[in-house]
């Protein structure tokens, strides 16, 4: 069966096409062509892509069943994201072996339906970070890269993780990276305490981005860059943000943005089980943070984010003044780019047909997955 979508504007990977007429097929885009105008005031826009989240809903993806992760799917496609990767947290070896089987199970599962945000792959995140910089990572279970103790998880997800962070300048990091490297997985920097040149010397060996930019790393210094300055020097190395005003302040968002411009920020929710719902207690991983005021907590240090990726988008544009194209660009296309997995956010013939539904005033009132108005 052909449908057939029309709208005020597409904004594509790189541009926009006025007086969008979309044609689907079985959940594809058979066809985009600029058409005639039409009393349509409404945008369209790739859908989101999510690659570092934790869980939401009250599920956290280190003990959800299949049934809480489709849950969540839903959750997610509600605000506006199509795809993305269960992100873990540091845990012992034995948890994190049977979260990743549990989560390549969902992965491999059919996903009839429409009303669900598809997980794609695994964000690894822990246990390769550093001691001084884990943040709520918890420390006995901190772990030095290992390509043995890697391809044992890599093992456990059957090969569906495809992100790992890590922090570089521990033994044996430049190792894990080249070896990584050659298997598809990237790698992004954080939880970090690395100098410039450790960093630099990360690049080389492979590594293409950084977590949650700023936050658990090394501060920039005028002396000793660090990980920071690496990251916002080199043209070809992604930078996460988490854009919800309270992990990062708002002018150092528009400096994010400034210096790694529309192809290389990546917006991300780092959004943990407290997502979505209202202030108390939630897991992640093997403790419990306390949500106040929307901030989630770890005695005094931040645990992840409450942070939606509608949101991200729309506070990306309030905080700095860009485009809705460019905010899009930072959720759908970089994330794609920087995963090699582009053709899940590219609006073009044999895409899949998910769009996020913009009204005039910018104001996000719906979304399009696999060709299906929800």
């Amino acid at each position: 069966m052909q449908t057939t979508i029309t709208a005020r504007r597409l904004l594509t990977d790189d541009g926009a096409i006025e007086y969008p007429r979309i044609s689907i097929a079985d959940g594809r885009i058979a066809a985009v062509e600029a058409g005639s105008a039409n009393a349509s005031t409404e945008t369209l826009t790739a859908a989101f892509f999510d690659i570092h989240i934790h869980g939401a809903c009250s599920h956290d993806f280190m003990a959800a069943s299949a049934s809480d992760v489709r849950g969540v799917g839903k959750f997610l496609a509600s605000r506006g994201v199509a795809h993305y990767l269960p992100t873990t947290v540091t845990a012992s070896i034995d948890h994190t072996l049977k979260a990743l089987d549990k989560l390549a199970n969902v992965i491999e599962a059919d996903h009839e339906g429409h009303d669900a945000a598809i997980p794609v792959g695994i964000h690894l995140e822990g246990p390769f970070v550093s001691h001084a910089k884990r943040g709520v990572h918890p420390e006995a279970s901190i772990r030095e890269p290992s390509v043995e103790l890697f391809d044992r998880f890599q093992a456990a997800a059957r090969g569906n993780i495809r992100l790992m962070t890590m922090a570089p300048e521990l033994p044996h990091a430049l190792e894990l990276i080249e070896h990584v490297k050659t298997t598809g997985v990237r790698v992004t920097m954080g939880h970090s305490k690395a100098t410039y040149e450790e960093t630099l010397a990360a690049i080389a060996a492979g590594a293409k981005s950084s977590t949650h930019l700023f936050n658990a790393m090394r501060a920039l210094d005028h002396r000793e860059p660090g990980i920071v300055g690496a990251v916002l020097d080199r043209e070809d190395v992604y930078a996460e943000a988490i854009c919800d005003g309270v992990h990062v302040h708002p002018a150092i968002i528009r400096l994010w943005l400034k210096i790694k411009g529309e192809e290389r920020g990546i917006l991300v929710t780092d959004g943990m089980s407290a997502t979505g719902m209202p202030d108390g207690r939630y897991s992640l991983g093997d403790f419990e943070v306390e949500v106040r005021d929307g901030i989630c907590l770890f005695g005094d240090t931040l645990a992840g984010s409450v942070l939606t990726m509608d949101q991200a988008v729309a506070n990306v544009q309030r905080f700095t003044g860009t485009s809705l194209g460019t905010a899009v660009r930072l959720a759908s296309r970089n994330p794609a780019r920087m995963m090699g997995m582009s053709e899940l956010t590219a609006v073009a013939s044999g895409s899949l047909a998910n769009f996020n539904v913009f009204d005039e005033a910018g104001d996000r009132v719906g979304s399009v997955l696999r060709g299906r108005r929800i």
